[in-house]
């Protein structure tokens, strides 16, 4: 079957939209992980349940939520507006925020065990050495926790890809700009197009399968569980 540029559309925006929300996870992840994992905050078990949230957490009510925060009566729409950079919801923008805020767990879990599994042994040994803190997390913590590193990434990539009812609540269904691959989906389901949404779902399923099967190949991770 010939897919028209409308439907290709959502294909590139869906993988732009993964590829920048995984450049992103990785940047806010891996030194959330790296404190989650050494921090002794009496009170780190509630940053481990505020990131871990959108595992149990229907994601229309997060959707919602941040549609609300993102708007122009939440703080962060006012502050936007007052900045000139207008309001996020239903923009690509807005997208990246909310998939990177629904995706944040799959990308810190598996870096905190990760870092968590290292041990004290190794970085006091660089210490010993009179390396710096800087330099003890760049060159042993971040090389051993390597395979957290490449899970958390494919994790946060494929989920990326799957995300629906947040982009939804979040970027509504703007053709071309907040259209991604699963409201294509359901948008040729509810036409009845139901040929087109199975050449764009069985690309979908593929893909994914075959993301996540070389990750676990390669790495011998195991499914990242629900809490």
């Amino acid at each position: 079957m010939d897919l028209s540029q409308l439907d290709l559309q959502p294909v590139w925006l869906t993988l732009k939209l993964a590829s920048i929300t995984t450049l992103l996870l990785l940047c806010v992840a891996t030194p959330l992980a790296w404190w989650l994992a050494n921090t002794r905050w009496r009170y780190r078990q509630v940053i481990n349940a505020l990131v871990a949230l959108p595992l149990v957490l229907p994601p229309t009510v997060l959707g919602f939520y941040l549609l609300l925060l993102l708007g122009p009566k939440g703080w962060v729409g006012q502050l936007t507006e007052s900045l000139g950079i207008g309001v996020l919801p239903f923009t690509f923008s807005g997208l990246v925020i909310a998939s990177v805020i629904y995706s944040l767990p799959f990308a810190v879990q598996p870096i905190q065990n990760a870092f968590a599994a290292i041990g004290k042994r190794p970085l006091e040994v660089a210490a010993t050495l009179r390396a710096s803190p800087w330099d003890r997390f760049i060159s042993v913590a971040l090389p051993l926790a390597k395979p957290g590193l490449i899970t958390g990434a494919v994790l946060g990539f494929a989920h990326t890809l799957g995300e629906f009812g947040v982009v939804l609540m979040i970027g509504g269904n703007i053709p071309g700009q907040t259209q991604v691959l699963s409201v294509a989906i359901f948008d040729h389901v509810e036409s009845y197009e139901y040929a087109a949404a199975h050449v764009l779902a069985a690309g979908m399923l593929g893909f994914s399968f075959l993301v996540l099967l070389t990750l676990y190949w390669r790495t011998g991770q195991r499914p990242l569980e629900r809490v």
